[in-house]
């Protein structure tokens, strides 16, 4: 569940919700729908739509995209993300590619200036071998940085969290460590949403974070609550290293975790740094604009490395063809 605690000027509020338990499966209920787009002054319902569902209609057409690139829809298999390990394992194989192809992007260092230039005027294979190289070289930093952040987005826990603490301490929250969760008790009762944003304001006095609360999200799997702080539509962080964010136990109000840009270890540094680094927002607008350029760039090194391909088959074939002929005249002679 997903709540915002202000409205940005002329928007609906988005709120995600999810359906009551049932008591006689132990599930949510289904309600068809996971987000609501509601009136902040009148509280009247705009719009229900399914975040990540598969469809290209105009309410669900962006979340589908953004699913789509992170995870190309595929189902959770025995708890296990499909599509989030197949995408962080093309993102550890990206990396080690990019490591290869600067390699062979630079043949001779004595000549290393060629491995930037682009012969526009010959035109044809030349041209598009150099798009591939040398387009490939101009951008190698950005696509070093995209694959990286892609695996530590896609396999945090799995995998970037533990190659990260082999080297440097690293915080927790109950969504990097469950065992911080605390399951909810008996006869307990969750805290209320208002006591709840009175703990985010008392506590964001004592850590000195100057946003306002703006947004709550309850994961009642991890019996937690969470408030993050930022401006009205300021959601993702439009700069930086992003949003604070800290955590409660729902039932309790116990600290179990914080969130805050610029502190805790190197370690924790690092890990708030990836989703500002992959969407370009670390260095705002500049940044997203660069990301961006870097989407169109793989296209076209996607596309020319095919051709490439096609053409050294095409000649690999016809060679092969020609010693085939070459032997059989051999024989007959």
């Amino acid at each position: 569940m997903y709540l915002p605690l202000a409205a940005e000027p002329g928007h609906t509020l988005q709120i995600g919700v999810s359906g009551r338990t049932n008591p006689a499966t132990g599930t949510p209920y289904e309600l068809g729908f996971n987000q609501l787009a509601v009136d902040p002054a009148t509280g009247e319902i705009q719009a229900r739509r399914e975040w990540g569902a598969v469809s290209v209609s105009r309410l669900e057409l962006i979340p589908f995209i953004y699913k789509l690139h992170y995870s190309l829809h595929l189902p959770i298999r025995g708890g296990i993300d499909l599509g989030m390990w197949l995408m962080g394992i093309v993102g550890i194989v990206w990396l080690f590619d990019s490591v290869i192809a600067i390699a062979l992007a630079f043949p001779s260092l004595k000549s290393w200036h060629k491995s930037f230039m682009f012969r526009v005027r010959r035109g044809g294979y030349a041209l598009t071998f150099d798009l591939h190289r040398s387009g490939g070289a101009w951008v190698w930093g950005l696509l070093m940085v995209v694959a990286l952040t892609s695996i530590a987005m896609n396999l945090t826990n799995p995998v970037m969290r533990p190659l990260v603490s082999l080297f440097l301490p690293l915080g927790s929250t109950p969504f990097s460590d469950p065992g911080l969760a605390m399951p909810p008790g008996p006869t307990a009762s969750t805290l209320s949403r208002e006591r709840v944003v009175v703990l985010a304001r008392v506590a964001a006095r004592r850590d000195g974070i100057d946003a306002p609360p703006g947004g709550l999200l309850y994961s009642p799997l991890l019996n937690t609550y969470g408030v993050g702080y930022f401006e009205p539509g300021n959601d993702h962080g439009d700069a930086g290293l992003g949003n604070a964010w800290l955590f409660w136990n729902a039932q309790t109000g116990k600290p179990v975790g914080a969130q805050i840009p610029g502190r805790g270890s190197a370690g924790d540094i690092f890990m708030q740094a990836q989703f500002p680094l992959h969407s370009g927002r670390i260095i705002g607008l500049t940044g997203r604009i660069l990301v961006s350029i870097t989407g169109v760039v793989v296209a076209i090194l996607s596309a020319t490395g095919l051709l490439i391909w096609l053409k050294k088959a095409r000649a690999r074939r016809r060679s092969a063809a020609g010693s085939k002929v070459g032997v059989r005249r051999g024989t007959v002679a």
